[in-house]
């Protein structure tokens, strides 16, 4: 009977795991008188994420979009001290490498959205040197912050030994909309962190 009740007790738990893993997102954000109601469907590895605006003076239309991942955080803040927030969606996608993405839009002057891009990390050598996923993005201040652990060659998915590496990026006007730019890369070493 013990060991029945063990098993039964191990199902349950699976059963319960795999239904948090697959628990939809949903999270309403508000930043100098604009408010984002984030919603994502986290069911398998790709996802509709959406967020309806609310207080834009001209275009409050909801945003909806697939997705390769589920949605982790999301984050609203004001990077380019415009006056006008932006609203930020950390993503991690399915795999052993959960390998981060920024879905981002900049509400402009208050009035309507427009997407924020965040380049390849394989488009700055520096920056991808060592990289095999495991990101997590915060605003620091006025700038994202992008943290992952670094690779050496030999080193396995679960076991990174080359320390850590943090990205700082800056929100810049681009072509069609707003791009987040390198703008800082810091290294910590295995001896740095053990440090700390």
């Amino acid at each position: 009977m013990p060991k029945i009740h063990s098993l039964l007790m191990a199902a349950c738990l699976t059963l319960a795991s795999s239904f948090a893993a697959a628990a939809d997102f949903e999270q309403t954000l508000e930043l100098q008188g604009i408010s984002f109601k984030v919603h994502a469907t986290n069911k398998g590895s790709i996802n509709t994420l959406t967020i309806k605006p609310k207080g834009l003076k001209l275009d409050n239309k909801t945003i909806t979009r697939e997705i390769n991942g589920t949605v982790v955080e999301a984050e609203v803040a004001d990077m380019n001290a415009d006056g006008s927030p932006e609203i930020l969606v950390y993503t991690v996608s399915a795999g052993s490498g959960s390998y981060g993405g920024v879905v981002g839009y900049a509400a402009n002057h208050k009035k309507s959205l427009t997407p924020i891009y965040l380049p390849e990390l394989s488009e700055d050598k520096e920056a991808n040197t060592g990289y095999m996923g495991h990101d997590e993005f915060s605003v620091v201040e006025t700038r994202l912050a992008r943290r992952f652990p670094i690779y050496r060659p030999g080193d396995t998915n679960s076991n990174p030994t080359g320390g850590l590496r943090q990205l700082y990026y800056v929100l810049t006007p681009g072509e069609a909309g707003w791009v987040l730019k390198l703008d800082e890369i810091v290294n910590f070493s295995p001896e740095d962190l053990a440090e700390n």
